[in-house]
């Protein structure tokens, strides 16, 4: 039977194969108009998606190391100005976004089934998690994301919400 983490990987692969012709076919204008008043443009959600990978990915090796970690939380607003995804190009962040999650996929497919339950806390005061609800609910949040760029009218009004299951396997 699969791990958590092999599912994760084969699961965030599945997403890259179906998207990413998909993505490579939106427009660089139509990438760079933002959805509304005080919304991202496709761009910075990719730039968001981007942020996600590069996090996790530390998490998913850094976990790993130890038990009971801590790791700082995710100002999201942040990350995505900080990042200038606003100024690159769409055709550049699907290069970077499939990269990144590819390595991520990579390396969640190698953490050895013991450390499933290892468990860490985001931010000060966060429920812990163990490693696999991380894993699991990355491709939960990495769908939710591309339906808002890939079918904007069915995601209206949606905020992404996280595995209900609880927190700690």
């Amino acid at each position: 039977m699969p791990t958590a983490f092999e599912d994760s990987s084969a699961n965030i692969l599945r997403v890259l194969a179906d998207s990413e012709p998909r993505l490579r076919a939106k427009g660089e204008e139509w990438s760079a108009r933002p959805w509304g008043a005080d919304k991202w443009t496709p761009r910075e959600v990719m730039g968001h998606l981007v942020d996600s990978a590069l996090n996790n990915y530390q998490r998913v090796v850094r976990a790993q190391q130890g038990d009971a970690l801590e790791f700082p939380g995710y100002e999201q607003e942040h990350w995505v100005r900080s990042g200038g995804y606003a100024r690159r190009t769409f055709a550049d962040l699907i290069d970077l976004w499939l990269a990144l999650n590819r390595q991520l996929a990579h390396a969640m497919a190698a953490v050895p089934a013991s450390r499933e339950g290892t468990q860490w806390r985001v931010g000060d005061g966060g429920a812990p998690v163990t490693l696999a609800w991380v894993a699991r609910d990355y491709v939960k949040h990495l769908e939710h994301h591309l339906v808002q760029i890939l079918d904007p009218d069915r995601a209206q009004g949606r905020a992404y919400q996280p595995l209900s299951d609880p927190p700690a396997d």
